[in-house]
């Protein structure tokens, strides 16, 4: 089993990377159409960031339960 305070500690570095790809997402977007070739990258990087960070999120909430 997973120490929790160290799974804390990544949950919050997975939030930290997860608002920073939100943030790349929402900083193309107000630059469109200049660089809209990399929309479909950065957007996966996106989604694939808040789909690590649900996934501990709920691994910490499972966790602090027991």
């Amino acid at each position: 089993m997973r120490d929790l305070e160290s799974l804390k500690a990544e949950v919050k570095k997975l939030s930290t990377k997860a608002t920073q790809a939100k943030m790349d997402l929402h900083d193309l977007s107000e630059d469109l159409p200049a660089n809209w070739t990399s929309i479909l990258e950065v957007a996966q990087k996106a989604y694939d960031a808040f789909a690590v960070l649900e996934r501990k999120r709920q691994e910490l909430n499972k966790l602090e339960r027991a």
